[in-house]
């Protein structure tokens, strides 16, 4: 029964895994695990240089050095993100994707829309919307002004970090909605059926059938908004460049590999460290969500 022979001929399905498990250790694992590597030593950018062992002096550099208050700062700034994010951006999703799978006239179409900010990609969206809150001549701003309210928007040291998780949501939301709609289309409709023969009302539907069947979903995106949320630096890249107290560790990460020091451990410990909460977060959310999920 065999499909492969036998012999040499059974090696087959373990030569056609060694290329993508190279690509994967060359690609992957193997600069992840360098990146551990370089967390604890003095490596510098510059080929040549000697390498020594530091311990945890890149991490204490990190977190209580003179700076630390900026470090701290953005550390709390990410999880701050991570969680309204994560909340608002699922919650609005399932709001949309209940909506949308009552089958509405023209509701692929709104999908399409939906989805169509996944699609622009980051330096599309952040110009748009960086035009939308022109605090000059934005359309916005026109709408603000229409109340005597004026505001800088991604120039507001108070205000920016918020612009910031709109955009997210707004182009990411879309994503969740697609998924929270795949849950939704997979929920037997004779148990809804079911349910009006009992009394049950649309929320107690919603609450008692629904929402235990999507968990799965649920688990999902919480893990991806999660993720996502923890690794966005390009959106403030491209609206703020790190200005107006919008800077979050991810965004840390870029800046000391890419425009800061020539020193690679630091960065290399930042980035260590955005793995280790991230890593805490998600294990915690599945543990939470997988829980909540039903078989049916």
């Amino acid at each position: 029964m065999y499909p492969f022979g036998r012999g040499s001929k059974r090696l087959i399905p373990y030569l056609l895994l060694l290329i993508p498990l190279l690509l994967y250790v060359v690609f992957y694992a193997g600069p992840s695990v360098m990146t551990v590597i370089y967390s604890f030593t003095d490596m510098k950018n510059i080929p040549g240089t000697e390498v020594n062992f530091v311990g945890l002096d890149n991490y204490k550099s990190l977190l209580f050095s003179g700076n630390s208050s900026e470090r701290w700062a953005s550390i709390g700034r990410s999880l701050y993100f991570m969680f309204v994010v994560t909340i608002l951006q699922n919650g609005i999703a399932l709001l949309v994707a209940v909506v949308l799978n009552q089958r509405l006239k023209g509701d692929k179409a709104y999908r399409a829309v939906f989805f169509l900010p996944v699609v622009l990609g980051v330096a599309v969206v952040s110009l748009i919307w960086s035009l939308m809150f022109d605090p000059i001549s934005g359309p916005v701003q026109q709408l603000y002004s229409l109340f005597g309210y004026k505001d800088t928007f991604f120039g507001s040291f108070t205000h920016a970090f918020n612009y910031i998780i709109f955009v997210q949501i707004w182009m990411y939301m879309g994503y969740s909605m697609l998924i929270f709609l795949a849950g939704l289309q997979s929920v037997p409709r004779d148990l809804y059926e079911a349910g009006h023969i009992d009394g049950t009302s649309r929320w107690q539907a919603f609450r008692s059938i629904t929402f235990p069947l999507i968990a799965p979903s649920f688990t999902v995106n919480m893990l991806l908004s999660i993720i996502g949320a923890m690794q966005t630096f390009d959106i403030i890249l491209a609206t703020t460049d790190g200005n107006f107290n919008t800077r979050t560790m991810a965004y840390d990460v870029y800046k000391e590999t890419f425009r800061g020091s020539l020193d690679m451990g630091l960065p290399a410990a930042l980035s260590v460290l955005q793995f280790l909460v991230v890593l805490v977060f998600v294990v915690v959310a599945v543990k939470q969500m997988r829980q909540r999920e039903v078989e049916y």
